[in-house]
């Protein structure tokens, strides 16, 4: 019985491993032919997973748009230059911006547990300048 126990521990733990889904995102002055950008605009994550937002270059944040993430989210805003991280807890779609860079279309989203449920609210955040051109078709491809 007590070898069956520690095999199933350490099942359990590779188990754990083997489904984490966490990400890693880098806040970028340029790829490729973009400026401002975040190397993926769109991630999808299970409850529990967290993402991480590297400050490969200098002049960048993260911060939820207020209206764009689930009930009950609160405010998220990481300093500059900064890697940060956030554990997704509730599911839903997250709206985020570089705050400086918003206007360039420094925007992106995470979509935790495939629930789509805010979408509405989503798609009635008034982004501006460069923004405003390229979320119509991120939104439509979440």
């Amino acid at each position: 019985m007590k070898s069956f126990t520690i095999i199933a521990f350490f099942l359990s733990i590779l188990f754990t491993n083997a489904n984490a889904a966490d990400v890693t995102i880098e806040m970028l002055n340029k790829q490729g032919k973009e400026t401002m950008v975040f190397s993926e605009k769109i991630v999808r994550v299970n409850v529990g997973d967290t993402v991480f937002w590297k400050a490969t270059t200098k002049g960048h944040n993260v911060e939820f748009i207020k209206g764009g993430v689930p009930e009950g989210v609160g405010k998220f805003k990481s300093k500059f230059n900064v890697d940060t991280e956030y554990k997704f807890t509730i599911p839903g779609i997250y709206a985020y911006w570089c705050t400086p860079h918003k206007g360039m279309g420094m925007i992106g989203f995470v979509v935790v547990g495939d629930d789509k449920s805010n979408l509405d609210a989503i798609k009635a955040i008034r982004f501006n300048a460069k923004s405003k051109k390229i979320a119509p078709d991120l939104i439509n491809s979440l």
